[in-house]
């Protein structure tokens, strides 16, 4: 139960690292959280501090989700579902960390992050280290073409599900994964509510190519 415990903590306190706040202050000295949506992920960090701070926020917010089922894998090799609820946990510390509580004017207290989706892809690459493959040209596909960042975000968690069931119904792989799967997409759908009410209204914001024709 110690293990667990301290491997459990761990993962959630490295999806907590907000490398796109330091990332964003280090090379501009902004505060990305005051930018455009606030968080604190490879996208916003792209929109505050140019494409290098998205890249080397994106790359690394992957890397934490890729360390923590590598961890619980190692540390807790008799808890195969271990793993995917460390990858959870790190996507949670990710999209809301204990590092940046903040208090409204009202006195309530919340945690801030990113939505989700390069932490995501990192803990499905560290249950299955090709997942990438389909998980990350389909994403790059609909941010270039389809145009939204929040529905290229939903496609990661959405993808994750998808190949985690289909190799654990053709006995590729283990049905523990799939709980990280479904609950990195619960907890991608729910750090992205605003953007699927905008996508509802027709007014979420467009990137990639329809960014390219709707500027010229």
């Amino acid at each position: 139960m110690f293990k667990l415990a301290i491997t459990f903590i761990t993962a959630y306190l490295l999806g907590s690292i907000p490398f796109g706040l330091v990332i964003v202050k280090f090379i501009n000295g902004l505060d990305v959280r005051k930018i455009a949506s606030g968080r604190t992920g490879g996208t916003n960090a792209m929109r505050a501090a140019g494409l290098l701070a998205g890249f080397l926020t994106a790359i690394l917010d992957v890397l934490k989700g890729v360390a923590a089922p590598w961890l619980a894998k190692n540390v807790l090799p008799s808890y195969p579902w271990a793993a995917a609820v460390a990858g959870l946990l790190t996507i949670l510390g990710h999209n809301y960390s204990i590092f940046l509580i903040e208090r409204t004017e009202a006195g309530k207290i919340f945690l801030r992050g990113g939505a989700g989706g390069a932490t995501t892809l990192g803990t499905s690459i560290g249950l299955w280290s090709e997942s990438w493959i389909i998980i990350l040209p389909v994403a790059i596909i609909i941010y270039v073409v389809i145009g939204y960042a929040s529905v290229a975000t939903i496609s990661i968690a959405l993808s994750s599900m998808l190949i985690f069931v289909f190799r654990a119904v053709n006995g590729y792989g283990p049905w523990d994964d799939i709980l990280l799967g479904a609950g990195a997409l619960a907890i991608v759908l729910w750090a992205l509510q605003p953007n699927i009410y905008r996508l509802l209204n027709g007014n979420e914001r467009v990137v990639g190519l329809r960014a390219l024709i709707k500027k010229h």
